[in-house]
């Protein structure tokens, strides 16, 4: 059951429109990664997953996008249970990792065509939407040669048009920044932007904390497989018992200080 932003959703005994609905979710490899994580983010917003190196962010985020099964929990997208209908939650998002996986032998067009046919793009619909994609992040010049021999910053931005040839309501984003020079960062802000303005919603880790402080509307912060806060900046500042104008990076280091890791993997 596809349910889209507007719709009232049941779920967990409450009605929602959330876009994503994380509770209790789990996860241990040799040691704890996750730890009974709960979270919200509502349609039609831009929230950054924050967190230092080893918090379970890509973890989480693996999970929520079905890559990773948790060990317990709950995840709903869209009011779509993800672990009774993963299916259906699938065809909901798309994600994009840190590390551009794309087929090298492949030119950018043909890439994203064979990503569209997979997600049941009409194929003239595919081209059409694929050269406008491209065209957006400036490789229409690229866009017939192998991507064997693009930068990684290329192929990020590669893998992201193949993130958004479908229009996923949720688009799910590991550090999308990774690689990119000014400009082409500029760009991508731009994009996701633009995209959450027109109603998508879109999540995205970032160790740059001055891009989250600028671009998110809401800011979860985890540390030790953990949630330590959620909110808006002025929300969290105060959470973190800071001033009102005190930075991003002031309220990140003074939760993070206060919560120890165990252990835990990214």
């Amino acid at each position: 059951m596809l349910i889209t932003s507007h719709a009232r959703v049941w779920f967990w005994g409450r009605v929602l429109t959330e876009a994503l609905i994380v509770r209790g979710l789990n996860k241990t490899f040799a040691k704890p990664a996750v730890s009974d994580l709960d979270l919200t983010v509502h349609a039609g917003e831009l929230y950054a997953l924050l967190g230092p190196n080893g918090a379970g962010k890509t973890t989480t985020l693996r999970m929520v996008a079905g890559l990773t099964q948790p060990d317990s929990g709950a995840v709903a997208i869209f009011g779509v249970d993800a672990r009774k209908d993963p299916a259906a939650a699938k065809a909901l998002l798309a994600w994009a990792p840190d590390e551009a996986m794309i087929y090298d032998k492949l030119s950018p067009l043909e890439y994203l065509e064979f990503v569209a046919g997979l997600w049941n793009v009409e194929p003239k619909a595919a081209k059409a939407k694929a050269e406008q994609l491209l065209e957006t992040l400036g490789l229409t010049s690229e866009a017939r040669r192998r991507c064997e021999g693009f930068s990684r910053g290329m192929k990020q931005k590669v893998a992201l048009a193949g993130a958004l040839i479908h229009d996923p309501k949720l688009l799910i984003l590991d550090e999308p920044l990774t690689g990119l020079d000014a400009a082409a960062a500029r760009l991508v802000k731009d994009m996701l932007r633009a995209r959450v303005d027109a109603g998508a919603t879109v999540i995205l880790t970032t160790h740059i904390l001055e891009v989250a402080e600028r671009m998110a509307d809401r800011i979860g912060i985890i540390a030790g497989g953990r949630l330590l806060a959620e909110g808006t900046l002025d929300e969290l500042r105060g959470k973190a018992g800071e001033a009102s104008g005190r930075t991003l990076e002031d309220v990140f280091l003074q939760l993070t200080s206060e919560a120890v890791p165990q252990g835990v993997v990214a």
